[in-house]
């Protein structure tokens, strides 16, 4: 046992890990309700260390008790780590927030800030498991989170949830193609481009006749795009102008499309009609970009969406973060901040490893100079 001990002391690069955590973290462990008592554990060092080779070394409760007594952690059972994950909700929160805010982020040459906006459920164990949904903003410049929100499964997809600021260009799948949120953005003096939903996002031409984005379609060839005038009417009364932008697929991606939307079809029982196949040959998008911002730039930044979906994907599968081993409502936010913390340190980790030093981190500059 005390062999095993000294493995893990070895392989744990703790004070290195701890220079990326945000000041006053420790502080906040007794502010935020996590370790109100020291019963078995010693500080928030160890309560933290403790929470994450469950988290983020998926660990089972007991397993994670055994590994932190032989570390010299604290003496726990599985029901008492449980515990302490629950009352650490808001802390792993604050924390994960934090950390976002303390990337130091050094943006590229670049006119605007452009955005990726999307969500992913995660499902508690069993068939009657409750859903969750995280809401996650990218900044594409540098491929880091610029915001999340955890939200039950009833917070549905909105750009309204997002704070945007002047000058952003938010991009977005169909489950963003609503007025209320173009509104919101367009509010902010920023930007979209969505794919359209042409049941939730009708489109209206210059004499105010709707515009029927299959019918303008087929009139592409392969290897074409074509562009139109399209305007929204917005919830206020208002109308926003933009424009329709519209390519036709390769035969073989139009295949894969139209094979995964019959494959989703027949998942839910849904029967698909004509138009909606029809719809598979295409990527159809709106944008509230100028005409400045040619179609072809318009469709190379709708590509760059794809990051935020490779994101979901290591959250998933290398954060093991795709479903639930908590069934109740305070264990299961504390277990999703602890992932999105998780997630973000590694995002901090990999942007330090780019500047390698033979230590392996950064130094800080002094605070007080020597004599």
């Amino acid at each position: 046992m005390k062999r095993a001990a000294r493995i893990f002391e070895e392989l744990d690069d703790w004070e290195v890990l701890c220079t990326f955590l945000p000041k006053g973290w420790e502080q906040k462990a007794r502010e935020l309700g996590a370790l109100k008592r020291a019963r078995g554990i010693a500080d928030a060092q160890a309560l933290l260390r403790v929470l994450l080779i469950h988290i983020a070394g998926g660990c089972s409760l007991a397993e994670t008790a055994v590994r932190a007594e032989h570390l010299g952690l604290g003496q726990m059972n599985g029901s008492a780590v449980y515990k302490r994950l629950r009352s650490a909700e808001e802390w792993l929160r604050w924390l994960a927030e934090q950390t976002r805010y303390q990337f130091g982020m050094m943006p590229p040459e670049a006119d605007r800030k452009l955005r990726a906006v999307d969500a992913t459920t995660i499902c508690e164990p069993g068939q009657t498991g409750s859903l969750w949904r995280i809401h996650y903003s990218m900044d594409l410049r540098n491929l880091r989170c610029d915001f999340f929100q955890l939200t039950d499964v009833h917070g549905g997809e909105s750009w309204q949830r997002f704070p945007v600021e002047s000058g952003d260009i938010l991009l977005g799948d169909r489950g963003y193609a609503k007025a209320p949120g173009i509104e919101h953005v367009l509010g902010a003096q920023a930007d979209v481009v969505v794919r359209l939903n042409r049941n939730a996002l009708p489109l209206w031409d210059k004499r105010g006749a709707r515009i029927q984005p299959l019918k303008a379609a087929r009139g592409l060839g392969p290897k074409q795009c074509g562009e139109w005038f399209a305007k929204v009417k917005l919830p206020s009364g208002s109308v926003a102008k933009g424009r329709l932008i519209i390519v036709r697929l390769s035969r073989q991606a139009a295949l894969r499309a139209r094979r995964q939307l019959q494959r989703q079809a027949s998942k839910k029982q849904i029967k698909l009609n004509a138009a909606r196949l029809e719809a598979t040959q295409y990527v159809i998008l709106w944008t509230s970009l100028p005409v400045s911002w040619s179609r072809i730039k318009v469709l190379n930044l709708y590509r760059c969406r794809w990051q935020i979906e490779l994101a979901f994907k290591r959250m998933k599968s290398i954060m093991n973060a795709g479903h639930l081993p908590k069934k109740d409502p305070e264990s299961c936010r504390a277990w999703l901040y602890g992932k999105l913390l998780t997630s973000l340190l590694v995002e901090r980790l990999i942007a330090a490893a780019k500047n390698i030093s033979p230590w392996g981190y950064e130094l800080e500059p002094p605070s007080q100079p020597m004599a």
